[in-house]
């Protein structure tokens, strides 16, 4: 007996990696059946073909809680680019042609009626009719980089599904656009705001510095998709040259992203100033846990995609090298001040007070959008350090079954714009509106699929 139950033991440790990896494979299977179910049968069927204007062009912006119409149908850049770069996405998918279509309906309102076809540069913001919206209180229409940075990464994508040389073209447009207006050659980096015909406002515009973390990450982003595609010089030069702003420049050496700079990358700070100072403009200065770590994914992607296309370069290499230990360290960061150990689920804004070593949460709601990009760079970290004492693999669980239960709308379809955990009354908000369309979430969902599919 005493024999039987040495062999046993000794039995099933030997197989435990064996059954151990079983189990994860099992698990990892059934969130993509989750996640497939969630992204074809609960948000697509609100978004599309119902957000299509057939009459005007482009995507209508604003519904309620329960997919209903309402509001003035504005439509701004950023969301419309997204819906196009989300139809592009699920076209590659899918290959299913209405996503397709669906695309190039977005195409068309982007390329004739949000391109200012005399100054250059998308519009930021107009009229369901396609008729610009000034700035309110000062009567004069502004562009930005970060809404031409939307512009170009959906014509990127669209280029990358549909191989059509038109489309490749005016990504090219684009990017000549903001490299003629926006870009900085003195300091490097991008200027926010620019005039309606397209001169760079360098002292910034509204008591809001002239460069930004925010622009900076999505501008890499877009470079990343159009180097992938179109690995000009140029392109290259740019990328290299937001990844190193962007983790050596913009990055604190704690780990978390500065918000705004001045000409020089000298980060806009409130440390000194009064508590009420603090209070009144801390959308200037926080620190954002969703964006520390959406930036850690986007750097680890943009620096990948340059060593994809040099895979012998051995400073490309050490480059990759740093960038992946400053994701971590962001990464790290983030969970550690920002991760709600109750519910799961990452906090919108702490604050570094003067004379503390740990930041206090300022703001403890959860958006949407952080949430999904949480989860999102949580699978590419289990993935790179599936044996780190942060247990990236356990947070990813605990990040899902926190969206799942506080996130997701099983009823009406689609997210709540906040999690009902901290924000009960996120339930009767919007679906949609000119800041919150599908890309975050539709991200996410493709990535962790297409990554579990594709594991070894």
């Amino acid at each position: 007996m005493f024999r039987k139950l040495i062999f046993c033991c000794l039995f099933y440790i030997a197989i435990w990696p064996l059954s151990a990896q079983i189990s994860k494979d099992k698990y990892w299977k059934g969130v993509e059946k989750e996640m497939d179910k969630l992204l074809f049968e609960n948000m697509l069927p609100v978004w599309y073909p119902r957000v299509l204007d057939i009459e005007k062009g482009g995507y209508f912006s604003d519904f309620t809680y329960d997919w209903k119409p309402e509001g003035e149908q504005q439509k701004m850049i950023v969301t419309q680019a997204r819906h196009v770069w989300s139809c592009a996405q699920l076209m590659m998918l899918t290959k299913e042609d209405v996503y397709a279509t669906n695309a190039y309906h977005g195409y068309l309102f982007l390329t004739n009626i949000m391109w200012d076809k005399v100054n250059g540069g998308f519009y930021n913001l107009v009229e369901r009719n396609g008729v610009p919206v000034k700035e309110k209180d000062a009567g004069i229409i502004l562009k930005n980089a970060y809404g031409n940075a939307f512009g170009l990464y959906a014509l990127a994508t669209l280029y990358e599904a549909t191989k059509e040389e038109e489309v490749l073209a005016f990504a090219k447009k684009v990017f000549l656009w903001l490299e003629s207006n926006s870009y900085d050659p003195v300091y490097g980096g991008y200027y926010q705001f620019l005039t309606e015909e397209g001169k760079a406002i360098t002292s910034g515009w509204g008591g809001v510095p002239p460069k930004d973390q925010n622009s900076s990450i999505h501008l890499m982003e877009a470079f990343t998709q159009l180097y992938a595609v179109w690995p000009d010089p140029l392109v290259k030069k740019r990328l290299s040259e937001m990844i190193y702003l962007i983790r050596d420049k913009m990055t604190h050496e704690k780990g978390f992203l500065q918000l705004f700079f001045e000409n020089d990358f000298t980060p806009f700070s409130l440390l000194d100033s009064l508590p009420e100072v603090q209070q009144k403009r801390w959308h200037l200065d926080h620190v954002s846990y969703g964006h520390d770590i959406e930036t850690a994914y986007l750097l680890m992607d943009a620096s990948l995609k340059l060593m994809k296309k040099e895979p012998k370069d051995e400073l490309l290499k050490k480059e990759h090298q740093k960038t992946l230990d400053m994701g971590k360290k962001m990464v790290d960061h983030g969970l550690k001040w920002g991760w709600d150990n109750k519910t799961a689920g990452v906090y919108d804004a702490g604050y570094y007070y003067k004379l503390n070593d740990s930041p206090g949460i300022i703001k403890d709601t959860k958006n949407w959008w952080a949430q999904s990009e949480i989860l999102n760079t949580l699978w590419y970290f289990h993935q790179l350090y599936p044996n780190d004492p942060m247990n990236y693999r356990k947070l990813f669980v605990e990040q899902w079954n926190f969206i799942k239960k506080y996130l997701i709308d099983w009823e009406n379809g689609d997210w709540y714009s906040s999690s009902l955990d901290k924000d009960p009354q996120a339930k009767f908000g919007r679906k949609s509106n000119i800041w919150k369309g599908n890309y975050h979430t539709i991200r996410t969902l493709i990535n962790v699929m297409n990554g579990i599919k594709n594991q070894p």
